[in-house]
């Protein structure tokens, strides 16, 4: 039993009609103390309006329609603006394919509920791993990662991971609504940025497993936008407006 009141899952949607039933379904099985955001990009597939017809059933489940893709790092700063407007001490983001599993959710939030205000799920920390993938793209990623991490100073296994989970607060503290970028860079953008405020983050171990439906956003355009990006977080950095110890009673 968690000592927070409802916590919030924000998922952004496109296109992904074949797998948002078995996804809203394992919440209820495996986390149904919190409640769930879906963001969609107004999918051709019908996402949004399948999001509604089960929306309407489930006091928990909301959905928020956007006007047409316009990148992951904005569904993200919309879902997060769309949560803290709503209260929620508390806000998770996951991908929709069930990469995710909801399963973890309670452990991210003890870890929270601990004194961590940022909790990333990680593939890469020891008892991570991923299952499907092929080789190739399991070292295109741990490299991606690694160079990352090198290139912006921070000491973490599994910057591009979309598996977070939030304290309202340190959404607040790095002035998240201002973050620049899309794609898996957006990961990497607000990690750097919890960093450097001074926020306590720590690594939860998890299982990646690759989707079985749907097809993967993941474009040659979105890895060339993370290197530049990276390169300019490298350069220009973020300066918090106020930070925050790292040290929390009882943590």
């Amino acid at each position: 039993m968690n000592t927070f009141p409802p916590a919030l899952a924000v998922i952004p949607t496109y296109n992904e009609a074949a797998t948002l039933h078995r996804l809203i379904e394992t919440f209820e099985r495996d986390a149904p103390w919190i409640d769930v955001l879906i963001v969609d990009d107004a999918s051709p597939d019908g996402t949004g309006a399948l999001a509604d017809r089960m929306a309407a059933t489930r006091p928990w489940l909301h959905v928020l329609h956007r006007s047409g893709k316009d990148g992951l790092g904005n569904a993200y700063r919309a879902g997060f603006e769309w949560a803290l407007e709503h209260g929620y001490p508390a806000i998770a983001q996951l991908d929709a394919d069930l990469s995710h599993p909801p399963s973890i959710l309670p452990e991210m939030l003890a870890a929270l509920e601990s004194g961590a205000d940022l909790v990333l799920g990680s593939r890469y920390t020891r008892g991570g791993s991923t299952e499907g993938w092929p080789l190739h793209r399991r070292i295109a990623s741990r490299l991606g990662c690694a160079l990352s991490a090198r290139a912006l100073g921070l000491p973490y296994t599994d910057l591009s991971g979309g598996l977070k989970f939030w304290l309202a607060s340190a959404l607040d503290t790095i002035d998240v609504a201002s973050t620049r970028s899309q794609g898996y860079v957006f990961q990497v953008e607000t990690t750097q940025r919890a960093e450097r405020a001074g926020l306590r983050i720590v690594e939860v171990p998890f299982t990646f497993s690759e989707r079985t439906a749907g097809q993967s956003k993941m474009r040659a355009s979105i890895a060339l936008e993370g290197v530049r990006m990276v390169a300019r977080l490298r350069r220009d950095g973020w300066k918090p407006q106020r930070m925050v110890s790292a040290v929390r009673t009882g943590a």
